[in-house]
């Protein structure tokens, strides 16, 4: 439900200053202008700031990029957002590698097939729940699946990153853009 009333989304054509060389390079980036940029650019810090971090997530965190997705998609599970869900599923499944099991059983809020990736998952998951402060069993089981204490910051970076979003997109009541359609949860 959106509770943003008076806000829209930035039109690209009759965008300017910072609005305009936001959305130009997300243009650049992604080659469309996803309607959750449209909408996080009312406040171009906020467009800025999730772009660095989630540029600095995909190239500095050390994940492989199924790995990312496996994160992003646990925080915005949590968090509730159809947008991010049905965006991230799309990419896990067309560009990321994620396993067809472990997607379904994410979307489906079943275990993960994969030991290591559902430890990554359940970690990311409890993060969120707990505000950061997840149970010893849970890291315990995270770093024995080969992870590192280091790694571990890198979800907090996504989960900072994954709020940002996943809150505007609550604000404005985000529809899923047409590529992302097929991937929305009922």
């Amino acid at each position: 439900m959106a509770y943003l009333k008076t806000l829209s989304a930035v039109d690209h054509a009759q965008a300017e200053g910072a609005q305009k060389q936001m959305l130009d390079t997300a243009l650049k980036q992604v080659g469309f202008i996803p309607n959750m940029y449209a909408n996080m650019v009312n406040a171009p810090a906020l467009l800025a700031t999730y772009l660095s971090g989630y540029s600095s997530f995909r190239g500095e965190s050390g994940f492989t990029p199924a790995e990312q997705e496996v994160v992003f998609l646990a925080v915005s599970m949590a968090n509730g957002c159809t947008y991010c869900a049905a965006a991230h599923s799309m990419i896990a499944d067309k560009m990321s590698g994620v396993p067809g099991p472990v997607l379904q059983a994410i979307r489906q809020g079943q275990t993960l097939p994969d030991a290591k990736l559902s430890a990554l998952y359940e970690l990311t998951q409890e993060m969120v729940a707990t505000n950061g402060r997840p149970s010893h069993a849970k890291l315990d089981a995270y770093l024995q699946a080969g992870y590192s204490e280091q790694s571990i910051l890198y979800i907090v970076l996504a989960t900072a990153v994954k709020v940002l979003s996943n809150y505007s997109n609550h604000a404005f009541g985000t529809q899923v853009d047409d590529r992302f359609a097929a991937y929305k949860l009922a």
